[in-house]
């Protein structure tokens, strides 16, 4: 099925005033995908806190074992490189879905714009305090920023959005190939701040840098993009309407994951040695293929949610969907653990965890923060940093 632009008629003589949606009009595809993403994200978030040894390609130690090297490859094959694009469809898919009810509900386009730039800039406001308070990796910045960029697409035809497509992908791998063949040839890396100021200034500083440069060279307006033809199409929220679709689309990017993203996870899990020139060329292939998995597992997600319709939903399929809806609260409750227990001003379990360790360490996290929204969804409360950023936008 074609993605084309289906804009609902607005409703000229209803009053509007804006409001989030309800928890009876959620679809379950995306609310399930963002669940089991968190999960991605811990696995991917993790090795990255681990400091004081040596690094290979993909940034793991080198000292890990034999079970800390089958865990790299398998994350390196399954999730580096495919939760952030994936979260980024969802977060275009999330904004058309906004626009497309504050439109249908008779909000001029001046005000949805309003509606979404305040959003925007909340999430801007929280990233770069999460970045200073706990995590230099945030993503909420960057997709913040990328949100004050799509404010000029997301009511826009779908020719238009394919140009903005291409564009932006070209601008994102040729800005990717520069940064590979910049950085240096060194493994070597600088320890991390001990002190908790000093490293909270560290992390400022690559939050301010990784916003500037998703802007300037639009890193994610192709993910954002993709996620708001796939709104139009319909393909999450009714996707037992699209089954055969969504089916062909995990194939497909299935096979270009594995085709093109192999190489570089037997690389990462030091199966294999490439020379400098291959490297470079496979960490490349690991990100293209990356953006493609992402649309991949989302559509994989859809189509669970198409097999589970109509269907009783268990404690495990309620707790997963309840935190993809309080995914942004169980993001942040992530860096709430990993934090103190791993950094160097923490406890400092950073220094003597392997990979496989740090893993289960992700996989308990997410299982705690399953816990918690599932606490919250039987009280029948949102996150608490839903309910801000959601005040924050929408007034009250």
């Amino acid at each position: 099925m074609s993605l084309v632009p289906a804009p609902p008629a607005p409703l000229a003589d209803a009053p509007y005033r804006p409001a989030p949606t309800g928890p009876g009009a959620r679809s379950m595809g995306p609310d399930l995908a963002r669940g089991v993403l968190l999960l991605f994200i811990a696995l991917a978030n993790v090795w990255g806190y681990l400091y004081g040894r040596d690094l290979g390609v993909g940034g793991r130690p080198v000292d890990g074992g034999t079970l800390d090297r089958v865990v790299d490859g398998l994350v390196a094959l399954f999730v580096d490189d495919r939760s952030r694009p994936m979260f980024a469809i969802l977060y275009g898919f999330g904004l058309a879905v906004m626009a497309s009810r504050m439109s249908a509900r008779g909000l001029d386009p001046q005000g949805i714009r309003r509606v979404l730039r305040r959003r925007s800039t909340g999430l801007i406001v929280l990233g770069v305090l999460h970045s200073a308070l706990l995590f230099g990796g945030d993503i909420l910045a960057p997709y913040g920023a990328t949100g004050l960029v799509a404010l000029a697409l997301v009511q826009r035809r779908a020719a238009v959005l394919w140009r903005w497509f291409a564009a932006s992908v070209v601008l994102g791998v040729t800005a990717s190939a520069l940064s590979m063949l910049l950085l240096d040839s060194s493994r070597e890396v600088l320890p991390p701040a001990t002190g908790y100021l000093a490293s909270a200034g560290e992390r400022l500083l690559g939050s301010g840098v990784g916003i500037v440069v998703c802007v300037v060279f639009l890193m994610f307006v192709p993910h954002v993009v993709v996620g708001v033809l796939v709104q139009r199409a319909g393909w999450l929220q009714r996707p037992w309407e699209h089954r055969s679709t969504l089916l062909r689309v995990v194939g497909w990017t299935s096979l270009g994951n594995l085709v093109l993203n192999l190489p570089w996870a037997l690389t990462v899990a030091r199966v294999w040695v490439p020379g400098e020139g291959a490297e470079l060329a496979l960490s490349l292939a690991h990100e293209v293929s990356g953006f493609a998995m992402g649309l991949g597992y989302v559509c994989l997600f859809g189509w669970l949610a198409a097999v589970w319709h109509d269907r009783p939903r268990g404690l495990l399929l309620t707790g997963v969907t309840a935190v993809g809806e309080r995914s942004l609260t169980c993001y942040l409750l992530q860096s709430v653990a990993f934090a103190p227990l791993l950094s160097a001003w923490g406890l400092g379990w950073g220094e003597r965890l392997g990979t496989a360790q740090a893993a289960v360490l992700a996989v308990v996290v997410w299982a705690a923060t399953v816990a918690v929204a599932l606490a919250l969804h039987r009280a029948g409360r949102r996150g608490p940093f839903e309910v801000l950023l959601r005040r924050w936008a929408y007034g009250r």
